[in-house]
């Protein structure tokens, strides 16, 4: 009897333990998203349970160091439970991920992509942010 506790209180709490180790350790060495710049930003909504999100981030990481010299890579997990990313959330309107939004020198949004895209076109995409 105990034998069977313990195998289904296993089975339960190692999927959760992975789930939440998981979580802490997908944060990026990319930006911040309290650095106020006057550089163009990309603002990345992701979540580390979502494939596109997967997708995204590989494109990502494979486009991005051509551009880091002139644009901001800022990464918001939206199931960390962080209050400020969730701040965040609300402020960008974001209702599902991945959601990436390009904001120009300015400040202001130039473009939202919801979902993923191919990589040619978000290149395009980083290309024409200014």
């Amino acid at each position: 009897m105990k034998k069977n506790l313990i195998i289904i209180l296993l089975i339960f709490l190692i999927p959760v333990a992975i789930y939440t180790l998981l979580g802490h350790f997908t944060g990026s060495d990319m930006a911040s998203a309290d650095t106020k710049t006057t550089r163009p930003q990309i603002i990345k909504f992701t979540s580390t349970m979502c494939l596109d999100c997967q997708t995204m981030t590989k494109i990502m990481k494979e486009l991005y160091p051509q551009y880091q010299d002139r644009i901001d890579l800022v990464e918001i997990n939206v199931q960390d439970g962080n209050k400020k990313n969730d701040s965040w959330i609300k402020k960008y309107n974001v209702n599902l991920v991945p959601t990436i939004i390009l904001i120009n020198s300015n400040g202001n949004e130039v473009k939202r992509i919801e979902g993923a895209i191919e990589k040619d076109k978000m290149d395009k995409c980083l290309k024409e942010l200014k």
